[in-house]
Order: C-alpha cells, then sequence, then structure tokens
C-alpha cells in the first residue's frame, strides 16, 4: 500500500509525525508532500526537524496569497505528483488550504481520501477553515474523527460510512515528547498568547485585541506569527506595555511556554487542547470554537472582540481528556489496512 500525505502548515507538521511514524512501523510506504503554505523556517522545516517527521519527497513552494490564487496553485502542483506516485489513499489533515487543495485533487483522480481531524464545525461560514473542512468531509472515503462530537456533526450533514472516531492524533505526539517540553523559564510570572487568525488580524479587529490585551493585569508572552507582525506594521499599531513580543517558536518550546504559563489566550484550534492537556485554563479570542469539549468541561471560555477578559487565579487543573488515550494514529493505520485487505 502507498498513501501520499499532503501538508503545508504548521500545525499539519504536528498531526502527521505520528502518523508517519505509524506508517513506518506498519511497514506501509508514504510520500509526503509539504504544499509550503508555510514556508518561514520556524514555521516548517523546524517541525520537521523536531518533531521526527520524515523528510518530504515534494515542496511545492506554494507560499502564501489570497485563498483562491494559493487553493488552486496547489491544485495545480498536485495533480502531476498524485498522477505519477498513483497512491492507494492521499491522507490530510485539518481545515487549512492544503488540506481542501489535497482532497479535490485526489478526489478529481478518483483516489481515495482519508480526512484525519474530521467532522469539526465551527458552523460559522465566513471562516475559511469551515468551509475547507466542510468540503473534504464530503469527498473523503474514510474520516477519522477526534471526539464522538464530531462524529455527530457528521451524522447532522449525512454522512455515517467511513466514518470512525480514533481520538486526536495531536494527544499522541503530545504524549510522546512531553517528557522533552523545555523546564527553563526565563519570562518569570506570564501568561501566552498567539494570535494569528485572519478575523483577528484585521484593521477593525485587530486593535480592540491589543485593546482587550492591555487591560490584562499580566506580562504576556506572544509569539508572534509573520501574518499578525506584518498587520501591526501596516496598520501602525502601538504595541501594548504587557505585551513582550517573541519569534515564532517550534513546538517544543511553545510547549515548554505552555507548561509555565498562568493562563493560555489564543485563537489556535490546536492550543485549545494543548492547555487542557496542561491542565491550564485557555481563554480562547473567538466568537465561536469548533472544540466544544473544551467549553463544555469549562476549561476554555470564549471571549468576542467587544468582551472582556477576565481573568481568574493561574492554578494546575485536572481537566479530563475526551480525545483518546494516545493510540489515534495506530487506529488510523489500521482502519487504512483493514480497507485494502478488504478490496484485495
Amino acid at each position: 500500500m502507498k498513501i501520499v500525505t499532503v501538508i503545508g502548515a504548521r500545525p499539519q507538521f504536528i498531526k502527521a509525525s505520528p502518523v508517519s511514524n505509524a506508517l513506518i512501523n506498519a511497514g506501509i510506504e508514504e510520500v509526503i508532500v509539504n504544499t509550503g503554505q508555510h514556508y518561514d523556517f520556524n514555521m516548517s522545516e523546524l517541525f520537521f526537524r523536531d518533531l521526527e517527521l520524515p523528510e518530504a519527497k515534494y515542496n511545492l513552494l506554494v507560499g502564501s496569497g489570497k485563498h483562491g490564487e494559493q487553493t488552486g496553485e496547489m491544485l495545480k502542483k498536485l495533480e502531476p505528483v498524485l498522477e505519477k506516485e498513483s497512491p492507494d489513499w492521499v491522507l490530510v489533515y485539518g481545515d487549512t488550504n492544503s488540506t481542501l487543495a489535497g482532497a479535490l485533487a485526489a478526489s478529481k483522480l478518483h483516489i481515495r481520501v482519508g480526512h484525519i481531524e474530521a467532522g469539526l464545525r465551527s458552523y460559522n461560514r465566513s471562516m475559511p477553515e469551515e468551509i475547507n473542512r466542510v468540503l473534504t468531509d464530503h469527498v473523503s472515503a474514510k474520516l477519522f474523527c477526534p471526539s464522538v462530537i464530531s462524529k455527530a456533526n457528521l451524522e447532522k450533514e449525512g454522512i455515517t460510512e467511513g466514518v470512525h472516531v480514533v481520538g486526536d492524533v495531536m494527544y499522541d505526539i503530545f504524549r510522546k515528547f512531553q517528557n522533552r517540553f523545555p523546564d527553563s523559564n526565563q519570562y518569570g510570572e506570564y501568561c501566552l498568547l498567539t494570535m494569528h487568525r485572519a478575523e483577528n488580524t484585521t484593521n477593525e479587529i485587530l486593535p480592540k485585541r491589543l485593546l482587550q490585551i492591555k487591560d490584562l493585569d499580566c506580562k504576556i508572552v506572544f509569539p508572534i506569527h509573520p501574518r499578525t507582525k506584518k498587520n501591526l506594521e501596516e496598520f501602525h499599531l502601538d504595541i501594548p506595555d504587557n505585551l513582550q513580543l517573541i519569534e515564532p517558536v517550534g513546538w517544543l518550546e511553545l510547549m515548554g511556554l505552555v507548561r509555565h504559563a498562568q493562563f493560555v489566550l489564543t485563537d489556535s484550534g490546536g492550543l485549545q487542547k494543548e492547555a487542557l492537556w496542561h491542565g491550564k485554563q485557555c481563554v480562547t479570542l473567538r466568537n465561536e470554537t469548533e472544540w466544544t469539549e473544551t467549553i463544555n468541561q469549562k476549561a476554555n471560555i470564549l471571549v468576542k472582540d467587544n468582551d472582556e477578559i477576565i481573568l481568574s487565579e493561574g492554578k494546575k487543573i485536572d481537566f479530563s481528556n475526551p480525545f483518546g488515550i494516545g493510540d489515534s494514529s495506530e487506529k488510523v493505520v489500521k482502519v487504512l489496512n483493514n480497507s485494502l485487505e478488504r478490496m484485495i
């Protein structure tokens, strides 16, 4: 069996690592295609190195651009790769333009698609990520859900075949590498911020988010995303005194920052779960979240751009984990193996 894995953005490098290792252990050939959606070293190559992700055979070097332009360029470059490799499956992850491009390119060539992290829904169709994940789910032959809630979301849309609740592959890698999260803390007492989504970095909303941060009575350490940095400069916005900007960091270093933070403030999907696994309260700077499991157990609260952020005393809390036990990657590979055996 041959698998082509299409990735291109920081979260996908993290998610693909444990699955790639599970494929190697099962003796399955994998060809990794990096679309180049994230082209900054700290947001791509660093993750391959730190997370033991096998080297990509193809790097499409697509780079940034408008959604249609970027997705179209990926489709153009993916099609000949898939025709040449002729895989049994194409695996895609999450909800980026790389996800959608990989799913569409494969389905047009009648190659079966496996979607890891299927069934997530924010029910906000103005988010490009929501469009990507919905369309990907509807062309996928195997849908690997991180929880029973994501499976229920698919059922509402009439998707019931090929659906498997396997848990979250990010928890696999969290468990694998947690002993390598940095123990040192060079920032003292602080809260951790990550913010990069398009809806938070507009000329209208970004100043509101900065005002919210300015009102917090704590130091905020902010590994700044290239998009956010660019817009701060372009909009000529003042940096709040309590905000300490640092360069983007690798995932292991980021997990070390979470470990020592009092709170986590983010608009990232992955960090909402990682805060939970660290036992840290998360404040999500969005109007909604696809990770409703974290909201249901009060590990996470949503803060709109016109809300006040209210932090209680930071402390480690024992949250329950609804995303599996750390063997999700092996479950994914087992499903793919079984599907091939039934075809032979």
